[in-house]
């Protein structure tokens, strides 16, 4: 039940956003809300503490989000404080993210080396896996891994992609071992 919720308050979040060209604003300033409320998991509980009133519930978001966010975007927050809905925010912020990058074709890689990527090998890299992924954008994330020993290790979406020195080694042990047992 709380998933079709979330459902809910996404898509109508989505279809608010859509309206008067706002999506991009509402897409960053909600990725942006998802990372202070991930990070400040405080905050959450807060919320939905049942010591807390729902009046004094939205005037915690009004002191911490109110004139810094877009007010359609306040509107959100105070619906679902007011529909006791709060435990589903988190969620709902994510579908709406999803939808937006659907939508907008963006897709999110995550990009894993042995060592640290200069700012023209990320271009690079960015740029083939929008050659070959059919994209219009990317939310690249780049980190380091030194086990992997060189290569790289690049995710998107459930699509993995391992050239990394790591695994090769691994499947040439593999290769050995079978060869051994013969």
């Amino acid at each position: 039940m709380a998933k079709l919720a979330a459902g809910v308050y996404a898509r109508a979040l989505f279809e608010t956003a859509q309206k008067d060209g706002g999506a991009d604003i509402f897409y960053e300033e909600v990725k942006a809300l998802l990372d202070i409320f991930r990070e400040e998991t405080g905050l959450l509980k807060l919320l939905s503490s049942p010591k807390l009133g729902r009046e004094e519930k939205l005037s915690v978001l009004s002191e911490i989000f109110g004139g810094r966010i877009e007010e359609r975007l306040m509107g959100f927050l105070r619906i679902m404080v007011e529909k006791e809905r709060q435990g589903e925010l988190r969620e709902a912020m994510e579908r709406y993210i999803d939808m937006v990058r659907e939508e907008k074709k963006i897709g999110v890689a995550f990009v894993r080396s042995a060592l640290e990527l200069d700012e023209s090998q990320k271009a690079a890299i960015e740029g083939r896996l929008l050659e070959t992924t059919g994209y219009n954008r990317l939310e690249m994330n780049f980190s380091v891994d030194e086990s992997l020993l060189g290569g790289l290790v690049i995710r998107i979406n459930n699509r993995v992609v391992d050239s990394s020195i790591r695994s090769r080694l691994s499947g040439c042990k593999a290769e050995l071992l079978s060869l051994r047992a013969i």
